[in-house]
């Protein structure tokens, strides 16, 4: 899993500069951590992440220590790949029913943003997003998880998003997809 990470980020091409820059970081980090995917043996480590996506939008939340909007995400348990975590996470954030929108030739959820950020407590989150499916039903987050969870239209999810890095994702999958959220991604994103 560990080579097949480091290959799908190195691969990645940027949106823009931030995540050429995030791209870079989590590459040296990835390389220096004993095991990249456990968050008690370093503050810095890989975490996954779903931009969830159906015929009414995208689904944000707003995450409750930090208080703005963002994607579902978070820390991945052992065993588990990146993309596994960010499935995981969506379905227990929102209480949909979500999967794998995108996949790319070997069958693997295709990476769809890189970004290295701050993730509170001293933590540094090397987060990989993933497009999940999350259908049209109306979220419903059990009770623990933020209450606060709902689909956006692609300009206002952008608008909404309290990060700007995952504004600018937002905007541009919103432009690459379009009015239909759920159309067939184009190859050149892999």
């Amino acid at each position: 899993m560990h080579e097949q990470v480091r290959r799908s980020v190195a691969q990645r091409q940027p949106i823009d500069v931030a995540e050429r820059h995030s791209i870079a970081r989590f590459l040296i980090e990835f390389g220096r951590l004993d095991d990249p995917f456990d968050q008690q043996l370093d503050p810095v480590h890989v975490t996954g992440s779903a931009i969830v996506v159906g015929p009414r939008g995208v689904v944000l939340l707003r995450h409750k220590r930090l208080g703005f909007w963002l994607q579902p995400g978070g820390h991945i348990d052992p065993g588990e790949s990146p993309s596994a975590a960010a499935l995981r996470e969506a379905a227990e954030e929102t209480g949909l029913h979500v999967s794998f929108a995108d996949t790319g030739s070997d069958g693997m959820p295709r990476l769809v943003h890189v970004d290295v950020h701050d993730g509170g407590r001293g933590h540094t989150h090397l987060d990989l997003r993933y497009v999940l499916d999350g259908g049209d039903a109306d979220p419903a987050p059990p009770e623990g998880e933020s209450q606060e969870v709902g689909w956006f239209t692609w300009p206002a999810a952008a608008e909404r998003a309290g990060d700007e890095r995952l504004a600018n994702l937002l905007a541009h999958l919103g432009s690459r997809l379009g009015t239909d959220p759920r159309c067939p991604f184009p190859k050149e994103w892999s």
